[in-house]
């Protein structure tokens, strides 16, 4: 392949027309505000930005295809197919079209430059009640007082020609005739016209060169060839070739399965990247190792079909987890366990009296899966191994012994002193995190409002020391002491706001008088979140550990035997 030459208009002409898209295999936009910008700065200055490759097209599209973003739905007939450099196409076709909601791109004209007299400066932007934010960023005067000049007058064509002389009128404040206006006025108007003018000549002569694919190449060797290449470069992770891959085996989109996945099962992206976990939940399908060298080996033909079996896996997962007051990745101790609760809900038969005895099962699992170390090494062998084991009991009647995950004396539960240690659940500590999750399991009503806690009130709740820092730190405990998982409940930050940092006795005592039904309704409430009243109220902050940890311990046994546990055993 030689490569060839192309300016930016004449690829701005190709997408305006809708001659060149993009492969529906082709990843969406993936760049953020700091590449765009250096992009920018580099076709101004004009450096190289690399080249791009394209397939030509005959009179069939071989792949389904789209526009790059915001480009027209609509219009000529396709001869090119873009490969690889979407990323850069995208975000100047964007920048200089000005049709980011989120973002403007400007130059700030620099005085007494040397080389190159301006910068490329980046705004964010938002929408509230129907306006976009800051106003000012809207405003050529306004903007002019602060040296900017929106990047998109610089496009090269007629159009944005006639935007720069009335946004220049406007940013100098000329008045409507030219005869009313100042000499000097006129003199700043044509200076800076020129300097504006030669930016844009520079984008009009930028080059982009390209490789291309004659018509006729096939299908495979031109994702081999888009792999290839975008492994090299940019690199592409498993997912974007499996999606390349799926659409060569079987003509699906993987995006689409994935986007359908999102459809019927919204609150799986609370858990994490749902193309994530749905690929560690089809390796596992496919009795393959939750990994990179398990997903490129899936049966893709095979995938597609068990899509409809996975989504039933995943609702049926989220609502287990829901369930169990498992409500997002913030708090989850191991990712480690989603992938074979998908899997195994997936392969579960529709009979109540088994989905009973799954349910049990798998509580189990979670629940040791957060309480002991067995992910912590070797994570996606260890889930192979557990899944295998699991997935006999629920469709065989396997011993339950078999399962590695439920070996006790391999990977034990923890003792009172080590629970006494974990630390504060905010940080990514796993044990740490099943403490909270315990408090969250007995309803964590809260404290001053009553409210039980679900996935949308957790939204509104707040880590707090139920033993404050200051206060211990009057008792001489270190700061690392105040820091632990049992001193901690999720309280609204309303709560939180009126609770301070009293000492215990003193906030339990405003909330009793507070509350219509009194001492016994506070008592009940943080009962729920594995706390007893009394020890929390007696200010000894070690007397109200070791009560605690010997509730947490003993909700940790309940729940990693299967059982359900309530705030009443």
């Amino acid at each position: 392949m030689e490569a060839r030459n192309r300016t930016l208009p004449q690829w701005f002409a190709r997408i305006q027309a809708r001659q060149l898209l993009l492969p529906r295999f082709q990843r969406m936009e993936a760049w953020g505000d700091q590449e765009i910008t250096e992009l920018l700065e580099n076709v101004l200055m004009g450096l190289p930005i690399g080249s791009v490759l394209i397939m030509e097209v005959g009179d069939a599209i071989p792949f389904v295809s789209r526009p790059l973003a915001t480009a027209p739905e609509t219009g000529d007939r396709v001869t090119e197919l873009l490969l690889d450099g979407q990323q850069r196409l995208t975000a100047l076709w964007r920048a200089f079209h000005n049709n980011y909601p989120d973002r403007t791109y400007y130059i700030r004209l620099l005085k007494n430059a040397q080389e190159n007299n301006f910068e490329v400066v980046s705004q964010s932007r938002w929408y509230k009640n129907g306006r976009r934010f800051p106003l000012w960023a809207d405003d050529p005067a306004e903007c002019w007082r602060r040296g900017l000049v929106p990047i998109h007058l610089l496009r090269p064509d007629a159009e944005a020609e006639r935007e720069t002389e009335e946004w220049l009128k406007q940013a100098l404040n000329l008045p409507e005739s030219w005869e009313e206006a100042r000499p000097e006025q006129i003199l700043e108007y044509h200076k800076i016209h020129e300097e504006l003018s030669k930016l844009r000549q520079r984008v009009a002569n930028f080059n982009l060169p390209f490789l291309s694919l004659p018509i006729g190449t096939p299908k495979e060797v031109a994702l081999k060839v888009f792999i290839k290449l975008n492994t090299n470069t940019v690199r592409l992770t498993t997912f974007d070739i499996l999606v390349a891959q799926t659409e060569e085996a079987t003509g699906q989109s993987l995006h689409d399965l994935v986007a359908t996945l999102r459809s019927e099962v919204p609150t799986l992206e609370a858990y994490g990247a749902s193309e994530d976990l749905v690929l560690g939940a089809m390796a596992l399908l496919q009795d393959r190792i939750p990994n990179q060298t398990g997903y490129l080996a899936l049966d893709l033909k095979r995938m597609v079909t068990d899509w409809p079996r996975l989504i039933k896996g995943t609702a049926a997962a989220v609502r287990f987890l829901d369930e169990e007051r498992v409500f997002d990745r913030q708090r989850l101790p191991t990712e480690s366990a989603l992938a074979p609760l998908i899997a195994l809900w997936a392969l579960t038969p529709d009979n109540p009296d088994t989905e009973g005895n799954a349910r049990i099962l798998l509580r189990k699992y979670i629940w040791r899966a957060f309480f002991t170390d067995r992910y912590e090494r070797a994570a996606a062998a260890a889930t192979l191994q557990d899944f295998r084991a699991l997935r006999e009991v629920i469709l065989h009647g396997a011993p339950e012994e078999q399962v590695p995950c439920f070996r006790e004396d391999e990977y034990p539960l923890p003792g009172l002193e080590e629970l006494k240690q974990a630390g504060w659940p905010k940080k990514r500590d796993r044990l740490a995190r099943a403490i909270l999750l315990v408090s969250l399991y007995g309803g964590a009503l809260d404290i001053a409002d009553g409210t039980p806690v679900h996935r949308e009130h957790l939204k509104r709740r707040e880590y707090h020391h139920l033993f404050p820092v200051a206060y211990l730190r009057a008792m001489e405990y270190d700061e690392n002491s105040a820091h632990r998982a049992l001193n901690c409940v999720l309280i609204s930050w309303r709560t939180n706001r009126v609770v301070a940092a009293k000492e215990p006795l003193a906030y339990l005592k405003e909330r009793a008088q507070a509350n219509v039904l009194g001492e016994s309704e506070i008592r009940h409430r943080l009962k729920t979140h594995a706390v007893d009243f009394d020890a929390l109220a007696s200010g000894n902050y070690e007397h109200f550990l070791e009560n605690r940890a010997h509730i947490v311990e003993g909700a940790m046994r309940e729940l990693c035997a299967g059982r359900r546990w309530t705030t009443e055993r």
